[in-house]
């Protein structure tokens, strides 16, 4: 099996996941210069020309491989997708539904398509659309969950499709890195350990709740109305779970989170903010140039696969 390096033609086989609101065209072009496969991410974008313009930022900044993270609930993601081809981004992964309206459209462009998957049936139907991989990410990612862990969700997906599957959810480390591998992964994409980078832009109170946190310190919001998303718990995630407690309506929901994202990020409202995060959020220690959080990451992996073999044998 081919490593995600080889089919990405970077130098680690890890993705940088696209977080909305966080990781635009300069923070993709610091990951891909450091090794992985940068990542744009359109969520939170309010116009399709946001898109141009942070692929533009990228490649000023870089001349190795990137990608972009549609959102498909994006009101604008149609005219992105279009977008897409005419900049001749290589790599686009999905998120938030099914990609299959765009990619014949991608592939007739030369665009790897790399959905998000939180479900082995939804990857055999992409694979069947075209797909050349699957993220399949576990419930211990930040942000928008499904319902399944990695550890579950990786081998079933990998029984299911013939395309490589990348796994995501609850990697920051070299022992979560091997076992995605000996899972059936030919690769990982991480996001929560990228959080703590000094190149990543978030606020720094943002940073520094994360380096606070405990393994126990994230809670899943939206279980209600079918749009769980896993956040640090704040003053913000108890009045929302209080909320769906007494089943309130989605308007009084959105009152709670409404602009959360943006206030937590750009100006550091960790109280009334939506501090999206992974469950590895207690794994993390300090903020460090992301080169070296993904290198020590692959190295970390590669000495834990060495080991265990040797163990083995």
């Amino acid at each position: 099996m081919k490593r995600l390096n080889e089919l990405m033609g970077t130098e680690l086989p890890i993705i940088q996941g696209g977080m909305a609101n966080i990781t635009g065209g300069v923070f993709a072009a610091a990951c891909s210069n450091a090794g992985a496969l940068g990542v744009i991410a359109t969520g939170g974008m309010r116009a399709a020309e946001e898109l141009r313009e942070q692929i533009h930022l990228c490649r000023e900044r870089t001349d190795k491989p990137f990608g972009v993270n549609l959102m498909l609930m994006n009101p604008a993601a149609e005219e992105m997708a279009r977008i897409i081809i005419k900049e001749k981004v290589p790599v686009v992964t999905t998120g938030a539904g099914n990609p299959g309206r765009y990619i014949p459209a991608w592939k007739d462009a030369g665009v790897k398509v790399i959905p998000v998957v939180a479900a082995a049936i939804l990857a055999k139907r992409l694979e069947r659309a075209g797909a050349d991989a699957v993220i399949a990410e576990g419930t211990e990612s930040g942000g928008h969950v499904g319902e399944m862990t990695t550890m579950a969700l990786v081998p079933q997906v990998a029984d299911a499709v013939s395309v490589p599957v990348i796994a995501a959810g609850g990697i920051a480390g070299g022992r979560q890195m091997a076992a995605a591998f000996a899972l059936g992964a030919c690769g990982v994409q991480v996001g929560t350990c990228l959080l703590v980078s000094e190149e990543c832009p978030i606020h720094d109170n943002y940073k520094q709740a994360l380096l606070r946190a405990k393994d126990s310190d994230t809670t899943v919001t939206g279980r209600s109305i079918g749009g769980p998303v896993r956040v640090l718990k704040n003053r913000m995630a108890r009045e929302y779970l209080a909320l769906e407690k007494r089943g309130a309506t989605l308007e009084e929901l959105e009152t709670v989170t409404l602009g959360g994202l943006r206030r937590a990020v750009l100006e550091g409202d960790m109280e009334t903010g939506s501090v999206m995060c992974g469950q590895v959020a207690g794994m993390l220690r300090e903020i460090r140039p992301v080169r070296e959080i993904l290198w020590e990451l692959y190295n970390q992996g590669t000495a834990v696969l060495e080991a265990a073999g040797r163990q083995w044998q």
